[in-house]
């Protein structure tokens, strides 16, 4: 990378305010999504409640943002295109930051790399408009506008064509634009937005979201079902905790509406949403106990603290944070999110019935163009059922399904104990077993298909767990203590979780100025490489600032030693033992997901059964 010649002295020069822009343009705007943020932003900052975004080829050779905010008057417009010019601080503290920007840099990087025109009213003024093209400035002349700004920018990076190549499709930077606006979208309920894709001359609405209304949940669930769909809140959980001045609130889906990647991880700090590794470790150490590696968690979650408890200029694009109690923000997320699945009890997601449901198809239609048939039928009256079952009874000397042969697999008992009534019961009643693994049993409203062995596994694993809360980690000690070389911070960083780690079974104490000595291993581990178990704690607590990885392993034996102890597939129940474990079920959290994440059991109501056979 060195090309002067080692006889020539480099001269520092100062660059040209047109050199400084596009370098600052180049950390600000990395592409045209980056451009809409900012320009959103500032819509926002200046109090809008309707913003309208359009676009022209991912927004390459058009970015137009409209808002009704308090507008600019046409002393105000120069300055708006100067660098580190701002209204939203005086720069007397850097940490007491209320808005969304504050460094004065978005127009002028903007107005540096393309064609900018800022069109702006204020309240009592006429409307001005200014013009900049690749850094050069025009004067302030009066324009036609009713009330508050409108910013167009097109030709993005014309004066830096070099940045061109590096953009990809206006397909994928289409949906990178439409992913900025959900976001914001996300963080300001109250507020409208529009997004239009104008290519072409047709002007096509990609993203509509109405302002909402009501209470702050009431109207953050309405925004939410309008931009992760109604599935999302429809499976989710409300959170709203506090601890030590930070407030967490938001929504989060149940393990078993999991997903294959983290794109369904909405994560915001003040308002502002970040992709923080703090805030995405712990969300990951709270569904840690509900989930397999492979499947993230669906979450829309605030976090609320005063802006001096939180850095959020240490970023060019200020899309990470970084935070002056790293520990206790950890700890909210991670109690606040596992109190909230606690709570949801034995609750699964409606799309485990709604993929049931799918898989089942009804009978084919073989004549073209012929739609299915529909039965017209009247549903039987309590009485008119009773006397149904009682005639179709099998008779005493007759065989049920308990001497069919083994292949069939499906029994109910010859004298069944007395059943409870299935209307004050979730799960409902067992009325039989098939293929000795899957208990059916009949609610109010419908049936609900239980996996025996993962319901009981469950179970059994949140046994353990209590246990092992109520009793401590039992822990072993080594004959011989294992000494762990370090450097003298990571042995100081170690030493800070020192009781934290004693908890879980993990004894450690300081072995000179450079090491620490293992003293203790949790039982349950059997023989641990100690040295290696170390180092990833160290490295976990570099990352995120905290360590589960001991409770994690442990959790992960508990998991197995459940899996071994539970019911096995294959073996026959009484039906005292099915609604035994039916109501367990009901009182146990989380039940509703195995240890892996899959559900445990699949409810299927009455009326969608109905629809399967033609009876609606």
């Amino acid at each position: 990378m060195n090309t002067h010649s080692p006889n020539i002295r480099p001269t520092i020069r100062q660059l040209d305010e047109a050199a400084v822009n596009r370098i600052a343009a180049g950390e600000v705007v990395e592409r045209p999504a980056s451009a809409v943020k900012e320009l959103v932003e500032n819509a926002l900052d200046a109090g809008a409640r309707r913003v309208t975004v359009e676009i022209a080829d991912g927004g390459k050779t058009l970015i137009r943002v409209i808002d009704d905010g308090c507008g600019m008057t046409a002393e105000d417009l120069p300055l708006a295109l100067a660098r580190h010019a701002t209204s939203k601080i005086d720069g007397t503290d850097l940490l007491d930051i209320h808005s969304f920007g504050f460094r004065g840099e978005a127009l002028p990087s903007l107005g540096a790399v393309g064609r900018l025109v800022l069109q702006s009213r204020a309240a009592g003024h006429d409307a001005v408009e200014i013009a900049v093209s690749g850094g050069q400035a025009g004067a302030v002349r009066p324009c036609a506008l009713s009330a508050g700004t409108v910013v167009t920018l097109r030709d993005l990076f014309f004066a830096t064509p070099a940045r061109l190549k590096f953009l990809r499709t206006d397909r994928a930077e289409t949906q990178a634009v439409g992913e900025v606006v959900r976001r914001l979208a996300m963080a300001e309920p109250a507020v409208g937005f529009v997004l239009r894709d104008v290519s072409g001359g047709d002007a096509r609405v990609t993203f509509r979201a109405d302002p909402e209304t009501g209470d702050l949940f009431d109207a953050l669930r309405g925004r939410l079902a309008r931009v992760m769909g109604a599935e999302f809140t429809e499976n989710a959980i409300a959170v709203d905790a506090e601890r030590e001045g930070l407030r967490l609130t938001g929504f989060a889906a149940l393990p078993t509406y999991s997903r294959g990647s983290a794109t369904a991880q909405h994560l915001f700090v003040n308002g502002r949403p970040v992709r923080d590794k703090l805030l995405i470790g712990a969300l990951r150490g709270a569904y840690a106990d509900f989930l397999s590696r492979d499947r993230h968690p669906a979450v829309a979650l605030f976090l609320d603290c005063e802006p001096a408890r939180v850095d959020v200029n240490v970023h060019p694009a200020k899309s990470e944070v970084r935070f002056r109690e790293a520990g206790v923000v950890r700890g909210l997320i991670v109690s606040a999110l596992r109190h909230a699945l606690a709570e949801a009890g034995h609750r699964a997601s409606s799309t485990v019935a709604g993929a049931a449901l799918g898989a089942m198809r009804p009978e084919p239609t073989f004549q073209t163009g012929m739609a299915p048939r529909v039965y017209q039928m009247d549903r039987p009256g309590p009485a008119a059922r009773g006397a149904s079952y009682a005639a179709q009874a099998p008779m005493p000397a007759q065989p049920g399904f308990a001497e069919m042969p083994a292949a069939y697999s499906g029994r109910v008992d010859e004298a069944p104990a007395p059943q409870p009534e299935t209307g004050a019961l979730p799960l409902g009643a067992a009325r039989g077993q098939v293929h000795e693994n899957y208990i059916i049993a009949q609610t109010e409203d419908g049936i609900v298909i239980v996996d025996q062995h993962a319901a009981h596994e469950r179970l059994v694993y949140e046994k353990l767990k209590a246990q092992m809360a109520e009793r401590g980690v039992a822990a072993q000690a080594l004959l011989i203590p294992e000494v762990v070389d370090l450097s003298a911070d990571d042995r100081d960083r170690l030493l800070e979780h020192a009781e934290t780690l004693a908890r879980m079974g993990l004894g450690i104490e300081p072995f000179g100025e450079g090491a620490v000595a293992v003293q203790e291993t949790p039982a349950l581990l059997g023989n641990v490489d100690a040295r290696a178990l170390v180092h990833d704690i160290l490295d976990e607590l570099s990352e995120m600032g905290g360590t589960q990885l001991v409770q994690e392993r442990i959790e992960a034996i508990l998991s197995r030693v459940a899996c071994h102890g539970s019911i096995r597939s294959g073996r026959r129940m009484r039906p005292e033992e099915m609604n035994a474990l039916l109501r367990e079920m009901e009182a146990t959290p989380h039940s509703g997901q195995c240890n892996h994440g899959r559900p445990t059991y699949v409810s299927l109501k009455l009326s969608d059964i109905e629809r399967l056979f033609g009876r609606t």
